[in-house]
């Protein structure tokens, strides 16, 4: 992370991060087969590590919606390189990422899931994660900031939720 804050994930080399981790280039090659695959890794073990909100039990179903996931939407917000290197890394191409795309994705919608309780439908949950993608989408290449975006998340999920309850 200090690397890739100081470097930026542009100039961020797997040679660079072999030297910072003190082990040589081939061995961070046996673990992680480009830097894509790297940065995926890291965004998911810190989502991992990052227990899901808590609910009360005055909360409706948007309210917990929102809850969830501006809590995923600010695991990077304060990390502006992090947040570009994840955005390039799960849009790339390199396989090795397309399984951690995948689990990032089904923890993501775990998430949302359990936010929305006994309300969850398979059409709502994907609604919200193609909110969430999107949104990210657009911060992650620098057309808002992520208060913005958690706060445009928020207005949509309203809309979106508007027939189950408000907040």
């Amino acid at each position: 992370m200090d690397l890739l804050r100081r470097e930026g994930f542009d100039n961020l080399t797997m040679r660079m991060v072999a030297t910072a981790a003190g082990v040589g280039t081939a061995t961070a090659y046996t673990y992680f087969s480009s830097k894509d695959h790297l940065v995926a890794e890291v965004m998911w073990r810190h989502l991992r590590q990052t227990e899901p909100p808590s609910y009360t039990e005055d909360q409706n179903t948007a309210a917990r919606a929102i809850t969830a996931l501006r809590r995923i939407t600010f695991l990077l917000g304060d990390q502006p390189e992090m947040a570009k290197a994840v955005t390039s890394a799960l849009l790339g191409t390199d396989p090795d990422v397309a399984h951690l795309r995948f689990r990032i994705g089904l923890e993501i919608r775990r998430w949302i899931d359990d936010a929305l309780g006994a309300d969850s439908d398979p059409d709502t949950v994907e609604a919200l994660e193609l909110l969430y993608s999107g949104a990210l989408l657009r911060a992650g290449m620098g057309y808002a900031s992520y208060t913005e975006t958690a706060d445009l998340i928020q207005k949509t999920a309203i809309l979106l939720l508007r027939s189950t309850d408000r907040p």
